[in-house]
């Protein structure tokens, strides 16, 4: 009897450790949505605590992967405009997204721009899914697919790219939203389980869409000016991940007849670098390097106003020295002397952003134009502050034409410089006790 007792007990015990193989406890299945990541492929660097980043980004996802099943999609508007800097930045940043497993790429401003050929081409280089259902060439043809469908956690997902009719260019025309929702699920009727939007168009027109989209179970925007935090919109749930891509949207999929819920995730200074995504940092900066863009070229230059005269030109700040010798040697004990030399030695001296502000003149007459065509106009000279004073050197009676204290927060802004004191630091690098009479702070040719 004791026998057949240790036997039952024994073989209770495997059927426990059996059943208990047999039947994990299920991963939580996740939809990760990011968007206008607005050409930020590293928070700028100028200060600590700087969210955002695909380094940041790739690490989050390969450590919910660990736990979780997921789909990772944009919602749009990866750069800050057309420009050749910005078209390498973008192929860049889809490059990054194809690493991190990025299921669908929704066309939004920043990606209409470049035009139907442009995107054709990055498509085919990068191999990312551009989906768009109302986004069409000038003559009617799709520019990518208006659905997708995803498997997640065995159930499928289908996702619907939109972009706001005020975004459609020459090139590309944009239907209305809607009704181009409407006509890509009627297509695919039957072929999912769950429908995700996601929509680049502004905030009130992101409500109204997803008031008016029952069929929908989420409706995921950008560009909010801030994130929103996913919430019920009559039976939708409505969220936006925005903000030069420092906030992800994350959404679980939900039982069997039970709405989606999700939440808004900071990719904060904790989140260490990815490598994959640092080798793809690296790339870029290695076709910068090689191409040595131009000022022309960046996408930050303004046009000059209209009736600046012939010498409102960069004369380079060797043309001060012997006037301005006590402000000179001033200046060189300020970090504005080494301002080159700190992006050099992080290795960011090839990227436009960064040469705005770590140049003297960035794209104004005469000023910083390359490396290669401006080498004596590294860091931060006499006429950052100054303005071109081209007319100065031949004629002293004629005044600088900026206000110098007036042109510190166009590099010193809340993005690049949040604890930035005007008064405080203002005293660190002041040489004169005078300002020029007559300045004129509103000439400066360069965009913020």
């Amino acid at each position: 009897m004791r026998c057949w007792t240790c036997i039952s007990l024994w073989l209770s015990v495997l059927m426990f450790v059996g059943c208990s193989r047999s039947s994990p406890t299920p991963k939580p299945a996740l939809l990760i949505i990011s968007g206008d990541t607005d050409g930020w492929i590293v928070p700028c660097g100028c200060t600590a605590n700087q969210s955002g980043g695909l380094l940041r980004r790739g690490t989050y996802l390969s450590d919910l992967r660990k736990t979780v099943n997921l789909i990772y999609v944009d919602v749009g508007g990866a750069t800050a405009g057309d420009s050749p800097y910005q078209q390498a930045k973008l192929e860049a940043i889809l490059h990054g997204e194809k690493l991190m497993g990025v299921a669908a790429h929704n066309l939004g401003k920043a990606e209409l721009a470049f035009g139907p050929d442009a995107l054709r081409d990055l498509a085919t280089k990068t191999q990312v899914m551009f989906i768009s259902a109302n986004a069409r060439t000038a003559d009617g043809q799709p520019l990518a697919p208006p659905l997708i469908v995803v498997p997640l956690d065995g159930k499928r997902i289908a996702l619907v790219g939109v972009v706001g009719p005020e975004y459609a260019t020459e090139k590309i025309r944009v239907d209305d939203p809607r009704t181009a929702i409407m006509l890509a699920i009627a297509s695919h009727r039957g072929e999912f389980d769950s429908l995700i939007v996601l929509a680049y168009m502004p905030e009130d027109e992101l409500s109204n869409l997803a008031g008016a989209l029952p069929e929908a179970d989420a409706v995921i925007g950008g560009p909010t000016g801030q994130p929103i935090v996913p919430r019920m919109q009559s039976h939708v749930l409505l969220a936006a991940a925005t903000s030069r891509g420092k906030f992800l949207v994350r959404l679980q999929m939900p039982a069997v007849g039970q709405p989606w819920t999700g939440a808004v995730d900071e990719l904060g200074p904790t989140l260490a670098d990815d490598p994959q995504q640092l080798e793809n940092l690296h790339g870029f900066l290695a076709v910068l390097n090689q191409k040595d863009l131009p000022a022309s070229q960046s996408g930050f230059v303004a046009a000059l106003p209209v009736g600046v005269p012939s010498d409102y030109r960069i004369a380079g700040s060797a043309s001060c020295i012997s006037c301005h010798a006590a402000e000179t040697a001033q200046w060189q004990t300020t970090h504005h002397a080494s301002a080159w030399t700190s992006l050099v030695n992080k290795g960011f001296h090839v990227d436009s952003y960064c040469q705005q502000c770590h140049t003297t003149g960035y794209g104004l007459p005469d000023g910083f134009e390359s490396r290669a065509k401006s080498p004596a106009l590294v860091s931060v000279g006499c006429e950052s502050c100054h303005g071109p004073s081209l007319a100065h050197v031949r004629d002293p009676h004629v005044h600088t034409p900026f206000n110098a204290m007036d042109q510190c927060i166009r590099c010193h802004d809340q993005e690049n410089s949040p604890q930035f004191d005007l008064p405080k630091f203002w005293a660190k690098i002041r040489h004169s006790a005078t300002q020029p009479a007559g300045a004129n702070p509103t000439a400066s040719a360069r965009t913020p």
